[in-house]
């Protein structure tokens, strides 16, 4: 079965809004003057949820750059928490997620190009890829759940999905 093209689209609020929040500083966000006008604070970005019993904690995961096309034959979730990814490498990367519920086909799957100042934060139990660096090796602040209980599914797609090399040039 060949595999199914998957178009890439720009990362916004608005179109990211059914699968998590987007983490930027936006004229959209709630934003204040702190710190004696020194800094701008933009405020409360992301519902982090560490599900019953657990307990927030902040990791940093250092991703490998993946090659176009990329094939995507695989997804996961984390069914008791949230999970957010802020970059810290100041690249653009993939973000490819799909609703929340049973296991996703490839039509199912949609995919943002997140430019290196957007963080994501994925709600709980949406489906994702793991990280997706492009150009080099990047780090991410990830913030997730610590705690008991089974935290992550992993699903092997039906028909796999393949984004393109234009993705890489729209990065560019």
């Amino acid at each position: 079965m060949s595999a199914l093209p998957l178009a890439v689209q720009p990362l916004t609020r608005e179109a990211f809004a059914p699968f998590g929040e987007v983490i930027e500083a936006s004229d959209a966000a709630q934003h204040f003057t702190i710190n004696a006008g020194n800094t701008e604070r933009y405020h409360d970005l992301a519902h982090i949820e560490p599900g019953p019993d657990g307990r927030v904690i902040v990791s940093l995961f250092r991703g490998q750059p993946r090659s176009l096309p990329f094939t995507v034959t695989m997804m996961e979730r984390h069914p008791l928490a949230s999970q957010a990814f802020i970059p810290m490498s100041g690249k653009p990367y993939l973000v490819v997620v799909a609703p929340a519920g049973a296991p996703p086909k490839a039509g199912d799957l949609k995919v943002f190009l997140a430019r290196g100042d957007q963080g994501v934060n994925y709600a709980t139990g949406v489906w994702h890829h793991p990280l997706l660096a492009l150009e080099t090796v990047c780090d991410f602040i990830v913030i997730d759940r610590s705690g008991p209980g089974h935290n992550c599914d992993e699903v092997q797609l039906d028909r796999p999905g393949v984004i393109d090399a234009r993705a890489q040039q729209a990065a560019d």
